[in-house]
């Protein structure tokens, strides 16, 4: 049964140092330390509760089992005007997914078009705090990964070959927010499961089936099915060709070399991961670029609704609330995961939060 009592809050600043404290005390240096949980607590700011400090625990489970490393010489391996290749060296993703996205912004502003490829990464939270860094600097920002674990099968099949491979677009706007879209190529993402199950909540149907095409809806008993593709066989295929953009043209892994992290603590995943940076300077004058795109968002949330429907919504409304809630109020903490972090702190003998 779900849990009824009211998560507790925590201010984003507060969970910012005790994530920090917990990458120090298993040997990573002050300063990467604090950059892995400024965007891990960046996430959950925004409302991606199962990227954010709920991975915490596994992370460092990962290193301790020594399947991260955590002095990596994340560096670019190939080059060319418009593209880079980066060798995370197997390092945390979060680092190298920053290293490669600020890449990416850095070629945009000569070559106008930026493609950042990243191989021997690991996991690095969600998708759209990537794509979002080069909307901050009147760039658009693309990002597509391999997942971290398999759990979606070829249309019509059983063997689970493909992850939920995820996308993220961010787009600028001048007075209205970014429009920013993060999706899954799955109905819902494997880290949303997991905190279903952590909080013994049930998921709703649709989001996976068992191995006799019935629908799953316990968490507990994921390892059970599979995940469902968003749009059917279109899902599928985007999964499919993401991860080929995002895993096997960097030589990172896809299909059956995918590692599932949730499982094992102690092999590199080898995780696949691809930045694009579009200069939209290069195209036209970005003050004009971002009236239009003012233009667009009214004209969408001002159209005419069908019955029952309160409003209309552009992506990334839900991250814009949540960061203004959770900034001023802090962020929520379930019970189970208040509970999980408090012991990890004393397994590092580390003053919780």
């Amino acid at each position: 049964m779900a849990d009824s009592v009211i998560p507790m809050r925590v201010a984003a600043e507060k969970l910012e140092v005790f994530v920090a404290r917990a990458f120090q005390a298993v040997g990573i240096s002050a300063a990467e330390s604090k950059s892995i949980a400024e965007l891990m607590v960046r996430a959950d700011v925004q409302g991606s509760e199962g990227h954010g400090v709920f991975r915490l625990p596994q992370y460092i489970r990962r290193i301790k089992g020594g399947a991260v490393n955590i002095r990596p010489n994340i560096r670019v391996v190939r080059e060319a005007a418009g593209m880079a290749l980066v060798d995370g060296d197997n390092g945390m993703g979060h680092l190298v997914m920053r290293f490669a996205t600020e890449k990416a912004i850095e070629k945009a502003q000569s070559a106008g078009v930026a493609w950042v490829g990243v191989k021997w990464s690991n996991h690095a939270g969600p998708a759209s705090l990537y794509a979002s860094m080069p909307a901050e600097r009147d760039m658009i920002g693309l990002y597509l990964a391999v997942g971290n674990a398999n759990h979606l099968p070829a249309w019509g099949g059983l063997d689970m070959l493909l992850s939920t491979n995820p996308i993220a677009v961010a787009v600028p706007a001048a007075e209205e927010p970014a429009i920013v879209l993060d999706m899954a190529t799955t109905v819902a993402a494997y880290g949303k499961v997991k905190t279903k199950a952590q909080r013994g909540e049930t998921m709703p149907e649709g989001w996976m089936m068992d191995r006799q095409g019935r629908p799953l809806t316990d968490p507990r008993r994921a390892n059970e099915g599979f995940l469902l593709p968003i749009g059917g066989y279109k899902g599928y295929g985007l999964a499919l060709i993401f991860g080929l953009l995002a895993g096997t043209l960097n030589g990172a892994a896809m299909g059956k070399e995918v590692v599932d992290f949730n499982a094992d603590d102690t092999t590199p995943t080898n995780t696949g991961h691809a930045i694009i940076a579009i200069n939209v300077a290069a195209f036209q004058p970005v003050a004009e670029f971002k009236k239009n795109v003012d233009v667009l968002v009214r004209d969408l949330r001002g159209s005419q609704r069908l019955p029952g429907v309160d409003r209309i919504r552009l992506p990334g409304e839900g991250s814009h609330a949540a960061r203004a809630d959770r900034l001023q109020n802090g962020i929520p903490l379930p019970a189970p995961l208040a509970a999980s972090l408090r012991q990890l702190a004393a397994e590092l003998r580390i003053a919780p939060f």
